[in-house]
């Protein structure tokens, strides 16, 4: 089974504007506002499935919590910074992991064979 590339642009404005119940206005509206960035061909926008993600929640911020535009904007790049601490968390850890592993496999190869 083949990954599923979340950034590859594969819906028209309209299949997300009725996928999320939306006016396709809606849609330029946050495009032209900087909240998401669809791939453009021509006059064509095409929006991964990372982009209705994006806008789901962008969606659901307005629409259920109330939040307005530059709240969005806070909570969006908050998420951002999320990530990338995580991303840097997860190679900290890795190489700490490694790290360890190293210093254990030494202090076996001294145990068995020694210095």
């Amino acid at each position: 089974m083949a990954i599923k590339d979340k950034k590859q642009p594969l819906y028209t404005i309209s299949i997300v504007a009725e996928m999320l119940d939306v006016h396709p206005q809606t849609l330029r509206l946050y495009e032209k506002e900087g909240l998401v960035t669809p791939k453009r061909t021509n006059r064509l926008r095409l929006y991964s499935e990372e982009d209705v993600e994006r806008l789901g929640m962008i969606i659901r911020l307005t629409r259920e919590l109330g939040v307005n535009k530059a709240g969005v904007e806070v909570i969006l790049r908050m998420m951002y910074r999320l990530e990338v601490m995580q991303r840097e968390m997860e190679e900290m850890m890795n190489f700490l992991e490694d790290e360890i592993r190293s210093d254990f496999t030494e202090r076996l190869k001294k145990i068995f064979y020694g210095d």
